[in-house]
Formats: C-alpha cells, structure tokens, sequence
C-alpha cells in the first residue's frame, strides 16, 4: 500500500496490482542477433476504486463551507454545526457566514454561534487546524473551498444543495449517517489533481529589447534573472485558466509553450486550461472531451479558434506550459483562475501552469468511477436520447407472410 499524507491525522491509503508483462522476445544468447526486451518486468496499475481514507487519529475540527446569500440553505446550515457540535467536533465557518441577517436574528441559533472559531480569507491562516471540510451549495462552493488552501487540502465532502451538482455526489437527506461515516474513516476518496499557475508581471514602464524574451526558433530562452524586478503571483487551481480577449473586439493571440518549446499560437477568443476536473466545465462547452479526474492529464481547448483544423488536446500532467502575448497581439489578454481573480495580461506578462503538487481529496459516495458517471447521467444526461424501436416478432412473421405472397402473384403472373 502506499499512503499519500494530506493534513495531519490523515492518510489516503491506495493499493496498486502489480500485473506482469511479458517481454518482447527470449534473452538473446552468445552469437545471437540483438532483440528487444522489456526495462522492467512489472507495471504498476493504478484502481481508482481502491483509494481510501482513514484517520491515524480522530477528526477534531471541520470547516463548513456555506454558499452566501442562499437562504434556502440556512436550515441544513443549522443543523449540520449543530450536530457536528453534538458530536465535540471544533467547528470552523467564515465570520460573514455568521453576520447574515438570518442567522443574526435568530435568538434559539445563539449559544451555538458562540462555540464557532471563525475566518477571513485572505486574513487568516487556517490551513494547519482544519482535519476535513464540509461544503453546503454547489460546484462554485467546492471551487471557493479549493481556493482557501493554497497548499495541502484536507479531505472534502461536498452535499448537493445547489443547481448543478457535478461535483457535489451527496445527498443531504442522509447526510447525519454519512458525516459519521466519514468521521470515523475507512470512506472512499478521489484525488482530483489542481493546477500550479504563476502569473508574472513586467514592470511597466519598462522595454523589452526581445519581446517575449522568444528566440528566432522558437525555444523560450531560460533566464533565471528574468524575474527580476517583476511582480509574481501563484494561484492553485482546481477546473481551469482561462485565458480570453476579453472586452476588445479583436482576436485574442497568444502563444503557447511547452516545456520551453513553442507548440502553437491561439487566435481565436481564447485558450482553457483544465485539469480532468474542469474537463466537464468550461471545457466541455467548449468542444473538449471529458477525462475521469483520475487521468493524469492536463487539457488544452481553443475558445472559437479562427481555425477549422484547432482540435482539444491533451498533454501529460508532468510537462509546463507557458502562455504569452505574441508579439503581433493587437491587444491585451485577461485571465481567470476558476472563474475568480480576473486580472489583464500585456505584453511582457507570462502565465506558467503545471500539475500542482497539491490534488484536492475528494470523498466519494460509492467510488470514484461510479460517482463519475452517475454524475455523467444525472447532471449532463450523457449520451442520453429516444431508444430506437425493436421488431416483435408477430410483426417479424405478417412481413415474411407478405413478402411470399407478393413472391407468388408475381409467379402466378409470369
């Protein structure tokens, strides 16, 4: 077994088979000609449905995620901290969650509001207290929950209350029996990777002798001053960047590298950049083809490429991309990192992505594949449309019957 450390108390427990590979042809011997052989005699297979979560000591805290301004969601809101608190968890909710006028008003909520450790974002440093989250919403509140740990994420258990619900498997009608489940381990979990996103800012003011700091072939040169003075930002990401021409009303043009090397340039209204999560988002309506989260993979999608030939491609979850202004761009680019942080990119500026270091654990309700395409069913109706009608048989017989006596007046008539 290999376990992946994730918070402290929690270990994601995975088993890989090992399935033996024959090798390609017998070890040649003294005189013989050379032939291939395998490098190694086993291959290690991952089964997603194996990987599980268990506690090396019982949960103490949990962070309760609420989507704001949702009334409706007020009363499961209530009854989750309260029976969390029943249960001597430490619960932790956002100081605005607290100040809605709802919950202010609400004179039989207030000794359970005193027992609350509460936060801000951008404020408050909780990412060393909370053992795992509870998120109450949508998708949206699962994406804001990502965004709140810019390192290692504790296990995620998010409960369907919002409109679409791709990413949120739980139903909140069970929801007592199915957080103890949880809080006493042993519960299946998926991995779901993020992206690493540095955005770099020339200082402006400042000229560039070569744009972009491109070379005539095409390789980005490697300057490890060319950060030097500029200002930098890094953002974990769980669906996507996306990169768009925003308000102008030209094409947007970027170039894209990977691995230091110039693949191609974007012109059209824009690039996505998605994990296998995001896959099903943005990407999707996009044209992209959707990836189980499982998949180590990172998905490039064009945004209405100006271009009949700009397919959705995959790459490998280890290389890096870089994406830039050309230096033909007629005008800026902005970006956003799961629909959040908007902000401009001009010539100069650089986005570099990878596959961070930092997946996001997501429990499931059965396992990661059945999760995946009960979602698939349910959410998007994937492949779903009007069967097509099958024979019976008494029908199968009157056309036989019609095609003899057509065979015999035609005889008759011959």
């Amino acid at each position: 077994p290999k376990c992946y450390a994730q918070s402290s108390g929690v270990l994601l427990v995975s088993h890989a088979c090992d399935l033996a590979t024959p090798p390609f042809a017998e070890t040649p011997g003294e005189g013989d000609a050379p032939v291939q052989t395998l490098l190694s005699p086993h291959r290690h297979i991952q089964d997603p449905a194996s990987q599980r979560l268990t506690w090396n000591k019982s949960p103490k805290s949990v962070l309760v995620i609420k989507k704001i301004r949702d009334a409706s969601l007020l009363q499961p809101f209530k009854e989750l901290c309260v029976y969390l608190m029943e249960n001597n968890m430490i619960v932790y909710v956002e100081k605005k969650v607290l100040e809605d006028p709802a919950i202010v008003s609400d004179d039989n909520f207030g000794p359970v509001k005193k027992k609350f450790c509460t936060f801000r974002e951008d404020y408050d440093d909780i990412s060393n207290q909370i053992d795992f989250i509870i998120c109450l919403g949508g998708d949206g509140t699962l994406l804001y929950a990502s965004s709140l740990f810019q390192g290692s994420v504790p296990p995620v258990m998010a409960f369907h209350l919002g409109s679409l619900g791709f990413l949120t498997p739980f139903n909140f009608k069970n929801f007592q029996s199915q957080v103890t489940q949880v809080i006493q381990g042993n519960a299946a979990v998926i991995l779901r990777s993020r992206l690493k996103v540095r955005v770099v800012k020339e200082l402006r003011g400042k000229k560039m002798a070569v744009p972009n700091g491109v070379s005539e072939n095409g390789v980005l040169a490697a300057d490890p001053a060319a950060e030097a003075g500029k200002q930098a930002m890094q953002y974990q990401v769980l669906n996507e960047v996306v990169i768009d021409r925003g308000p102008s009303s030209y094409l947007s043009n970027v170039d894209v590298y990977l691995d230091g090397h110039l693949i191609t340039t974007v012109q059209g209204d824009g690039v996505i950049v998605s994990t296998p999560t995001g896959s099903t988002a943005y990407a999707a309506a996009a044209g992209a083809s959707m990836i189980h989260p499982n998949v180590p993979a990172i998905m490039i999608t064009p945004i209405c490429p100006h271009s009949l030939s700009f397919r959705p491609i995959v790459v490998p979850a280890g290389v890096e991309l870089k994406i830039m202004l050309s230096p033909e761009a007629r005008n800026t680019a902005w970006v956003s990192f799961d629909g959040r942080k908007r902000q401009e990119i001009r010539h100069g500026d650089s986005i570099s992505i990878t596959t961070s270091c930092y997946p996001l654990p997501s429990i499931c309700v059965r396992d990661p594949v059945s999760d995946w395409f009960e979602s698939l069913a349910q959410c998007l109706h994937w492949n779903v449309r009007k069967k097509q009608a099958y024979f019976e048989e008494e029908e199968e017989e009157e056309e036989e019957e019609e095609e003899e006596e057509d065979e015999g007046e035609e005889g008759e008539e011959g």
